[in-house]
């Protein structure tokens, strides 16, 4: 079957650079194709009509062509474009700290994944609406992990398989999930995860979002586990992420 040579797609801007004399490159992740890249001809042009529709974090629906080598876009219209977000820098930082997760762990041409598309607007959404961004971003990098393959282990012991008791507990990157505290003595690179937090964390990777919403763990258990799970992202990605540094710096 012959594809199209244009197509509509529902897509979220991650990030745009200059392309040329006066276009733009933007890549862009799509719930009909996932993550792909594609030419704004003439966008930044004072009289460009697309340019608007193009800032990163800004849903929209495209109009694309096939181009010899990228796609092309031919029509921009914005379906959201989380103006709050862009005029609160905090909300900038983890905005970019979400298209981060999102760029760095999906490929280019990969297919679409309409539930990743589905969870990277509804969490622009809420970052956009709500004051507190922790439980957002939490639940987001639980059920992105999800999406991604590397659900973290937090039921039973990623070493011996008994069932997680309400006690303290150790984390293991390289593992994959919670190590109990009977296998966890004396192993190297291990981190502690209190009770408290495991709790939280748990909830996030099997509620709904209604329901996870509800969480309000005091300020340790929000740092443990954002060290706990930046731990983690580094470990899978084998590098550490620029935009948490940003939101340090915004936040002092």
């Amino acid at each position: 079957m012959t594809e199209p040579r244009s197509f509509r797609v529902s897509a979220v801007v991650l990030r745009h650079k200059d392309w040329g004399e006066a276009d733009q490159l933007l890549t862009i992740y799509t719930r009909e194709l996932g993550k792909v890249r594609a030419v704004a001809k003439g966008a930044r042009k004072i009289t460009s009509r697309k340019a608007g529709h193009l800032q990163p974090f800004t849903h929209v629906t495209l109009q694309l062509a096939r181009g010899r080598d990228l796609l092309i876009v031919t029509q921009a219209e914005t379906v959201n474009a989380f103006l709050a977000i862009g005029a609160d820098l905090m909300k900038t930082g983890y905005a970019s700290y979400v298209i981060e997760l999102l760029d760095r762990f999906t490929y280019d041409d990969d297919g679409g994944h309409p539930s990743t598309f589905k969870l990277l607007v509804e969490t622009l959404d809420r970052l956009e609406k709500e004051s507190d961004a922790w439980v957002a971003v939490r639940y987001y990098e639980m059920r992105l992990l999800d999406y991604v393959g590397f659900r973290p282990q937090m039921f039973e012991c990623a070493n011996c398989g008994r069932e997680i008791l309400p006690e303290d507990q150790f984390f293991s990157f390289s593992a994959g999930g919670v190590i109990c505290p009977r296998c966890g003595v004396g192993l190297l690179n291990i981190n502690k995860i209190s009770v408290e937090t495991l709790k939280y964390l748990r909830h996030f990777q099997r509620s709904t979002y209604r329901d996870a919403s509800r969480a309000n763990p005091g300020s340790e258990v929000k740092k443990e586990a954002e060290i706990l799970m930046q731990g983690y992202f580094t470990y899978l990605l084998e590098r550490e992420l620029n935009t948490p540094g940003f939101i340090k710096r915004v936040k002092s």
